[in-house]
Parts: structure tokens; sequence; C-alpha cells
């Protein structure tokens, strides 16, 4: 997959064009070097620590086969996480978690490969590098590799982690995960040629990752051996269809390797077709409708499209969480060992509504994925220079901050609130108890993005930080109930202090302590910036 640059350099002017290869990748690498070891560790533990998980839950083999038949009947569940290939441990942690950590390895690729290459041109530092003996697709090239290298490791640690099921088995499903990765690296990489903006280069990507787990999820729903059109036409049921652990289709990895090598082979072109700074899609140039008076006005600008989108995700997914509820407490059944990992995300009350409250805590800590990237725009406009223009004139640091941070706390209240009506749309029943449900995981959320304002306000350098924070929260809520981690583990994460409902009672005071500490961490991080410089 990462011979797509040698051979095209022959192609475009052999060496010369990836002059300074090395020199990037080392340096991307080290830049990186917090970034990707944290990604790579998340994704790893959520894949390493299923087996023990699924072996708790059905460790006799009858079990495991009644899994599997009920599995083949419940199009909901199938839509979710995809079909039952086999009734190992090993074809068990593919089914359960091979869809979710390759939409974690597309994430972290599609991120690193527009840091390097659109979010350096738009900072202005990809020109003073070009000025130097670089090649033209020499940064192109290394951040594909930097891609590479962190899917390569991802692909090492998971088929080491999963040799004890089954070698061969362990070495499918790390190649076919790292497939997906680099399949969105180099779509990525030709987004960043097409789009002028980072943020869009993200966003595009990013939709059309969205769009590929639907159609999976659409094709596995209508058929129960991944059969379906819809389902091949996504990278994520090539990862379904190579069956780990159940007779492994090797020639599916052909896919991966096609797709990457001709993403790749446009990306080259392209990139060797246009001037630094520019693109193919450039933005329009104006004029710009409506009135852009405020701050606030232009931060809503800036991030309407964002909001947008995660609206309309969260409403679909409240909509497909709720219209599986009867098949996942039909599949619990008397699995005591399911019914308990529930009860611990979701409280003690009757398994439909554990359930429910589960689903909307996984919403919650995917909610605050949103609001970490929204406060970091403001670290985005810092460093890139377009805040300084604003500043210029009579507009305060805190009134500029101010009109983000509106966005970034009240969106997450908007998009949680579409969630809890896209579950009473799913679920059919009253939509009080579930709309509650959903809004008092805000305290939990706005503590998260509190922490990244004050990063932010604080120390810009490690804004970048927040996101490990939120992946942290992320893990402990997905994996630590499995893993019957201690409570004191799960209180690390702010949301294991909320009242868990709908079926729970409700506690106002760790709900009101929390909407206070984000206060105070909002109020920290607005005083640092004050006080601080601004970037240059």
């Amino acid at each position: 997959m990462t011979a797509v640059a040698p051979a095209f350099a022959v192609r475009t002017g052999g060496s010369r064009q990836l002059a300074g290869t090395g020199t990037l990748l080392r340096f991307a690498l080290r830049r990186d070097r917090s970034m990707i070891p944290l990604w790579v560790a998340i994704n790893a533990l959520m894949v390493l620590s299923m087996p023990g998980t699924l072996k708790g839950l059905y460790g006799t083999a009858a079990q495991r086969a009644d899994l599997a038949d009920q599995m083949a009947t419940n199009s909901s569940l199938r839509a979710m996480v995809g079909p039952v290939f086999g009734e190992s441990l090993g074809a068990l942690t593919a089914w359960r978690i091979g869809v979710y950590a390759a939409l974690l390895a597309a994430v972290m690729s599609l991120l690193v490969v527009v840091r390097h290459t659109r979010d350096e041109e738009e900072s202005g530092r990809q020109e003073l590098i070009s000025s130097a003996m670089v090649g033209r697709r020499a940064p192109l090239t290394a951040a594909l590799l930097t891609a590479a290298v962190a899917n390569a490791v991802l692909a090492l640690v998971i088929t080491g982690g999963l040799a004890g099921q089954g070698a061969t088995g362990a070495l499918a499903l790390g190649l076919g995960i790292a497939g997906v990765g680099m399949v969105f690296a180099t779509m990525a990489a030709i987004a960043a040629q097409l789009t002028e903006s980072a943020r869009l280069a993200r966003g595009l990507t990013s939709a059309v990752l969205g769009a590929a787990f639907v159609l999976r999820a659409a094709g596995d729903a209508g058929s129960s051996d991944g059969s379906s059109v819809l389902t091949w036409f996504s990278p994520i049921g090539w990862l379904e269809n190579e069956r780990p652990y159940a007779g492994e289709r090797w020639w599916v990895l052909l896919l991966f390797a096609a797709a990457v090598l001709v993403q790749g082979v446009l990306a080259y072109t392209l990139a060797g077709r246009r001037d630094i700074g520019m693109s193919f899609l450039p933005t329009r140039p104006g004029p710009a409708t409506g009135r852009l008076g405020s701050a606030g006005a232009l931060a809503w600008r800036l991030q309407r499209g964002g909001v947008l989108g995660w609206s309309v995700g969260f409403f679909l997914a409240g909509v497909v969480y709720g219209g599986m509820t009867d098949g996942a407490t039909d599949l619990v059944g008397d699995n005591d060992k399911a019914r308990e990992i529930f009860q611990r995300m979701g409280g003690q009350s009757g398994l439909t509504d554990t359930f429910l409250a589960a689903m909307v805590g996984i919403m919650g800590l995917v909610a605050a994925l949103y609001i970490v990237a929204s406060v970091l725009r403001l670290n985005g406009e810092e460093t890139s220079g377009r805040a300084e223009p604003v500043l210029a004139n009579a507009v305060g640091r805190l009134r500029w901050a101010g009109g983000h941070l509106v966005i970034a706390f009240g969106g997450a209240a908007l998009i949680m609130i579409l969630s809890g009506l896209g579950f009473a749309v799913g679920y059919g029943k009253e939509i009080g108890p579930i709309l509650g449900a959903c809004l008092v995981q805000l305290p939990a959320i706005w503590v998260i993005g509190g922490l990244a304002v004050l990063l932010y306000g604080v120390l810009p350098q490690g804004a970048a930080a927040a996101w490990g924070m939120a992946g942290a929260a992320l893990l402990i809520g997905w994996v630590g109930p499995a893993l019957d981690l201690p409570q004191a583990v799960l209180d690390i994460s702010p949301f294991g202090h909320l009242p868990k409902l709908p079926g729970g009672e409700m506690d106002w005071p760790p709900v009101l302590l929390l909407t206070a500490l984000a206060a105070v961490l909002v109020a920290a991080g607005l005083t640092g910036l004050r006080r601080r410089d601004l970037s240059t």
C-alpha cells in the first residue's frame, strides 16, 4: 500500500519529486509523537479487551452458537455491528469490534494526512518548507507514510495481541483494519488537493466515511452473510467480508490495495497540477450573504457546517439506537453477564431502560468529541493568523472567544436534544424520559469542553491534549464496564458521576457540581487567554 509514492515518482520526474521526504517524515512523526500513540492505544485496547469480555458473556460453545442464530434474524443489530461469521472467540471479536476499530483507524488516518498537507499550506508553513530543497510531492508522501506507519503499528499490535486466538485470524483482522485506515488516508489526500480549507478537507472525508458506514449498515440489515451489494460498496464492508477467524478471504485485501493505489495516484496527479495554497475547489469569493456584524455571527458562519453535520448524525443515530432497543433486549435475554455490563453502563432499572441509558451515555461520550473540536476551532483561528485581523478591530478577546464557545456549548445541547428526539422516533415511546436522559449528559460534556478551554487559554501549545481527555473518557465509558473496572477508575470520567436515566432516580448534586466545575474551567481558560500573547 505504501508503494504508491515511489511508483508514481518514476512517472513524475524521479527522485527530485520526493527530495526531503525522509526529513519531513521524521518531522511529522515527531510532531505526532503524542497523538498517534494515543489513537493506536485506544483502538488497540478496545480490540484486545474484547476476547475476555466475550468469554465472560458467551463462555460455552452453545451460548456462542445461540448468539450467531439470534444475529441471523436480528437486522437492527446487524446494522449496528455486522453479521456473525463464526462461533469462536476470535470470530466474535472481529464481529463485535471490527467495524468500530476500522472507523477509528479511518478517523486517525484522515486527521494525520490533512494535518500534514492542507493544514500546513493553510498556515503558510508549507511555503517556507518548499523554498528549501524539498520535492514537489515530498510533503504529500511524508503525510501518507506517517499514516502508513500509524496503521502498520496498529496492525502489529492487534496481530500480536490476538495471536492467542489464532495467528492467521489476528493477522487478517489487523491488516483489514489498517487497510480501511489507508483507504481513508489516500481519500483525505485527494480532499486536501480539492479544497482550500483543512476544515473542509476533514469534513468531506468524514462525510465519505459516514456514507461508508451507512452503506455497510444498510447492506448488513438486509443480508445476514455480508453479501449485499451495498456492503461491498463500503470499505468497512470489505473488512467484514475478509472474514477474520472464519475462513479468511485473503483476496479481499486486494480491494484495499487497489483503492489505495488508485486514490494515491489521483492525489499525486492533483498535487502536481496546482500551486501551493491553491485548490481545485476554491472558496467562493463572495459577496457574502447575511450579516457578519459581530464576532458571534462570524463564529456561526465558520462553524455552522459542523453543527449541521453533527446534528443530522446524532438524530439519525438516535433513530437507529431507538429502533434496535427491543432487539437488543431480546438478544441479552437471560445472559446474566451481558445484563450486568448494561447495568454498569445504564443503571439497575429494567433491561429496556438500562439499554436506553447505556446508549444515551455513549451518545454523550461521542458528543464530548464535538465540543472539543468546536472549542479548538479557536486555536485553529489563532494559529492560522485569521484571528488577528478580527481582534485588530473593536473586538475584545473575550467577545471573540465567546462567539465560538456559545456555539460549542450550545451546539452540544442541540445535538443531545436531537439525539433524544431520534431515540423517541426510533423507539416509538414517550419522549420526556428519553429527552431528559440526553440532557443530563450535558454537565459532563461541558466539563470536557471546559478542560479544552482551559488548555487553550493557558497552554495553547498543548491544547490538542483535550482530544486525549475526550478519548480517555470515551475509552473508560465504553470499555470500562465490560472489563469490570473498579468504580474508582470509572469515576475518573465526569460521565461516571451522572445519574443513569431513563429508569434511575435523578440525583441533582453531582449534576450541579459538574455544571459549576465546567463554568470554573471556562472562566479560568478565558482569564488565561486575556493575559497571554497570541500565537505568531
